[in-house]
C-alpha cells in the first residue's frame, strides 16, 4: 500500500482536534481505496492521486467522527449537519472534491454501488 498523505496535510484542509493517530487511520482507509481504484491507472498522476487520498481522508473523517454543520443554533440550541447518509462521495463537500479532481470518473463509480441480497427459498 503507498501512503500519499499525511495527518497534517489533511488538517490543512478539514479542521479536526482529531489526533494524528487517529487521522492516519482513516488515511489508510483512503489510501486502500485510491490503490484499489486509482492505483494501476496510468492516466492519473501521482500528485492528483495523493490530493485525492488527502481529499478522501477528510471525506471519510467528515463523514463519521466529524460532522460538519452546514447551520448552527443559540436560543434554541439548533444544529444541522452536512451531507446525507447513503450519497457516498457527494455526502460531504470533501468528497464531491474526490469526484471533481478525479478525472477517471471511477471514484465516481464508488458511489453507485448498491448492495443487494437476494433470498433464496425452498419448499422442501
Amino acid at each position: 500500500m503507498a501512503i500519499r498523505t499525511t495527518a497534517t496535510e489533511v488538517k490543512q484542509i478539514l479542521d479536526t482536534d482529531l489526533s494524528d493517530t487517529i487521522v492516519d487511520a482513516y488515511i489508510l482507509g483512503a489510501s486502500a481505496v485510491v490503490d484499489e481504484v486509482l492505483g494501476s491507472d496510468t492516466t492519473i498522476s501521482s500528485t492528483l492521486k495523493e490530493e485525492i487520498e488527502r481529499w478522501l481522508a477528510a471525506h471519510m473523517i467528515a463523514a463519521t467522527r466529524e460532522q460538519q454543520a452546514s447551520e448552527e443554533g443559540a436560543g434554541g440550541a439548533k444544529i444541522k449537519y452536512q451531507g446525507v447518509t447513503g450519497k457516498g462521495l457527494e455526502a460531504t463537500m470533501y468528497g464531491q472534491q474526490v469526484l471533481a479532481m478525479d478525472t477517471t470518473g471511477k471514484m465516481r463509480k464508488l458511489s453507485g454501488r448498491a448492495a443487494s441480497i437476494t433470498a433464496v427459498t425452498s419448499f422442501v
